[in-house]
């Protein structure tokens, strides 16, 4: 497994296990409050908070699909990229998705709640995957049908839109996953135009 790839996965299991020990207070302090939140609700935005959230997790089943995305995908993209640049982007995907989500929250006037968990990243590099190895088969879990993974990419975001835009699913960030695919996508655009960097 490449390195940059390895020590991501560590990260996030070592996060979650501090999560565990520690209660809530990560999720204060390092979790994605939106601009909005209320001086005395005990949180409120930091700068750091749109890299932080993104090692942060709700659940056992939250990073359990985070990191198999992870060790599914990035090794991949890590060595099409290089250490470096893989880490700008997974970094670059996982901002990209904070500012969308930022901006929905900006919007909306319901609950507020922190964002966390790095599918913002995650859903950047089935961007790259769909982009770099569009005809590898991708096999989903339910059903278990297999496809070529510019397909699966595709229908897959296809689904987070819909999700987002009818309100399914709530209490999940569909437009900070797009917002991963999103900044993944002009990440690769413009180092198509800079091969070298």
């Amino acid at each position: 497994m490449p390195p940059v790839t390895k020590l991501l996965l560590i990260a996030n299991v070592a996060v979650y296990i501090l999560q565990q020990l520690l209660g809530d207070i990560l999720i204060i302090w390092f979790g994605l409050w939106p601009f909005h939140t209320p001086a005395n609700f005990g949180a409120s935005f930091m700068p750091w908070q749109v890299i932080s959230y993104g090692f942060l997790h709700g659940g056992l089943m939250h990073i359990g699909f985070n990191m198999l995305a992870l060790y599914m995908f990035g090794g991949q993209i890590e060595q099409v990229f290089g250490a470096k640049r893989f880490l700008i982007y997974y970094l670059g995907c996982v901002f990209a998705a904070a500012v969308a989500q930022l901006a929905v929250a900006s919007l909306s006037t319901g609950e507020i709640y922190p964002t966390v968990g790095a599918s913002g990243g995650v859903f950047g590099l089935l961007l790259a995957y769909g982009l770099f190895f569009p005809h590898r088969k991708v096999l989903l879990i339910f059903p278990p049908i297999p496809m070529p993974a510019w397909l699966f990419v595709t229908l897959y975001g296809l689904l987070e839109i819909y999700l987002g835009v009818t309100g399914t699913q709530s209490g999940v960030a569909h437009f900070a996953h797009l917002g991963g695919m999103l900044g993944g996508w002009l990440l690769i655009q413009q180092w198509r135009k800079r091969p070298s960097a």
